[in-house]
């Protein structure tokens, strides 16, 4: 694992040895912190799990409920008096009109898009690809008004294997 860090103005350490003992340090305290985390994981996939166990039946009951309200008010439509909702005591319900567009063949129907002249009802996403900008010359990408950054920025890993040995 490969850590980059920023500059920070701390004590100095005095040799390698003390940066070996500071990896050293680093690794163990990693581990721990891990071995936390996985825990701490492992407990809450069990409380979810509990959670959608003890759920589940509630869960099942609102769904059947939500069913029967659903059907009732469809059978009894002509009771709200030509209005899209009711309001009850508990509640509302109603019906709403809803309108999707849907598409079968999209590649067919982006080119009568474009044959008809309707290309506000096509989405275009154009984003710079840095990666690729980052393979040509320095004075290229400068011309079309990017630039690069270069800097050696500080990494460390830890020897994880060498790491259990000690342990």
């Amino acid at each position: 694992m490969r850590k980059r860090m920023e500059e920070e103005k701390i004590r100095s350490l005095k040799d390698w040895v003390e940066v070996d003992d500071a990896l050293k340090e680093i690794g163990r305290l990693t581990l721990e912190i891990e071995g936390l985390e996985a825990r701490y994981n492992e407990k809450m996939m069990a409380m979810k799990e509990e959670l959608a166990g003890l759920a589940r039946p509630l869960m099942e009951r609102r769904e059947y409920l939500e069913l029967l309200v659903k059907d009732f008010a469809e059978r009894h439509r002509e009771d709200m008096d030509g209005r899209k909702s009711k309001v009850l005591n508990f509640g509302r319900l109603g019906f709403r009109q809803s309108t999707k567009v849907i598409l079968r063949n999209v590649k067919a129907i982006l080119a009568a898009l474009k044959a008809k002249g309707m290309t506000d009802c096509i989405i275009v996403k154009e984003e710079v690809s840095k990666d690729e900008l980052k393979k040509y010359d320095p004075t290229v990408i400068e011309s079309v008004g990017a630039r690069l950054k270069v800097e050696d920025v500080f990494w460390y890993e830890v020897n994880r294997d060498k790491l259990a040995e000690v342990s």
